[in-house]
C-alpha cells in the first residue's frame, strides 16, 4: 500500500510545478523555470502488447560468484529508435533479474559500428538520468584471423572474424584459414561453424566463396550446407547428362538424314548445356534441310 509520505513527496510537484526549478538550484543543477506545465498520465503500462525481444540473452556466472546478464544485439544499419529500446532492455532486465546487464552490439560495417558505440544520454543535458554505453564488435575492432593455427586455437573468434569482416576485401584469406582449420576438427564442432559462417555471410559475394571452400576443403562433412552443395552438384550433373544425351540425339538424327554437320554447328550443339534449347533444336532437326536451320530462331 502506498504511504502518505510517498504521495506527498511527488504530489507537491503537481500542485506547485515551479518548485522543481528551485529544488534543482539547491541541488546545483541549472534548470530554467517552466513556462507551461501539463500534468501527464502516470500509468506507464502499455495500452496494447508491444513485443520487445533482445536477439540473444545470456547469464554469465563467474568463478568468484559474480553474475551478469549479457544481451547481444545484431545491428545491420543505423536506427535512431534503437538506443531507447536498448536502454529499456537493460532497465527491464535489471528490474526482473536483479543482475547487472551488459549490452553487446555486433555489426558488419564500420559506420554502423561507430554509430552504435556512441554513448547515449537519456534525460535533460544538465543531468542525464540514464546513460547507455554498449560494447560494440565490428570490422573496426575485431581481428582479421588469416592464420590457420590462430583460427584453430579459437574457432569461435575466427568465425566471428569472418562474419564481422564479411564485406572486407581480404575476406578470402579469413575464410580460407577457417576452412583449413576445420579440416581436422570433429564434425560435431565443425558443423555449427560451417552453418553459422554461411548464415553470417548472407548474400554477400563472400558467401559463394565460402560454399566453394566447403565443397573442396570440407566435402567429407555432412552439415546441411555440405549436403546442399552436394545436392546442387548432383542436380547439375543430371542436367548436364540430359543435355549431352539430347545433343547426341540431334547429331545422330542429322547423320541418319544424311545432313552434313559443319564443325561450328557441331561445337554449338555439343557445348550447349541447356536441355530446353536442345529440345527445340531436336524438334527442328526432324524437318531441317541443313544443320544451320535448327538454329534459325535462336
Amino acid at each position: 500500500m502506498v504511504s502518505s509520505p510517498h504521495e506527498a513527496m511527488h504530489r507537491i510537484f503537481q500542485e506547485y510545478p515551479g518548485l522543481f526549478s528551485r529544488v534543482s538550484e539547491v541541488l546545483g543543477v541549472d534548470f530554467a523555470p517552466p513556462t507551461s506545465v501539463t500534468v501527464m498520465p502516470t500509468d506507464l503500462t502499455e495500452a496494447r502488447p508491444v513485443e520487445r525481444r533482445v536477439d540473444t540473452l545470456l547469464r554469465l556466472d563467474t568463478e568468484d560468484g559474480d553474475s551478469l546478464l549479457l544481451a547481444v544485439e545484431a545491428q545491420g544499419k543505423r536506427d535512431p529508435a534503437k538506443p531507447a529500446s536498448w536502454a529499456y532492455y537493460l532497465s527491464y532486465l535489471h528490474t526482473k533479474y536483479q543482475l547487472q546487464p551488459l549490452l553487446l552490439v555486433v555489426c558488419q560495417d564500420r559506420n554502423t559500428a561507430e554509430w552504435a558505440s556512441r554513448t547515449t544520454h537519456i534525460g535533460p543535458p544538465q543531468w542525464p538520468a540514464l546513460t547507455l554505453r554498449p560494447l560494440v564488435a565490428g570490422p573496426h575492432n575485431m581481428p582479421r584471423i588469416t592464420d590457420t593455427a590462430e583460427a584453430r586455437k579459437d574457432l569461435a573468434l575466427a568465425t566471428l572474424s569472418a562474419i564481422t569482416h564479411a564485406a572486407d576485401p581480404g575476406i578470402g584469406a579469413i575464410l580460407k584459414a577457417l576452412s583449413t582449420a576445420l579440416r581436422d576438427t570433429p564434425e560435431t564442432i565443425a558443423d555449427p561453424i560451417v552453418e553459422l559462417t554461411a548464415q553470417g555471410l548472407g548474400k554477400l559475394p563472400a558467401a559463394q566463396h565460402w560454399r566453394n571452400l566447403v565443397a573442396v576443403d570440407l566435402s567429407f562433412y555432412t552439415s546441411p550446407l555440405s549436403e546442399e552443395i552436394r545436392d546442387e552438384g548432383r542436380a547439375e550433373g543430371r542436367a548436364e547428362g540430359r543435355a549431352q544425351g539430347i545433343a547426341q540425339s540431334i547429331l545422330l538424327l542429322l547423320e541418319q538424314r544424311d545432313i552434313a554437320v559443319p564443325v561450328d554447328a557441331r561445337e554449338r550443339i555439343t557445348s550447349c548445356g541447356d536441355p530446353e534449347i536442345l529440345r527445340h533444336w531436336l524438334a527442328r532437326t526432324i524437318t531441317a534441310s541443313c544443320a544451320e536451320e535448327i538454329f534459325a530462331e535462336e
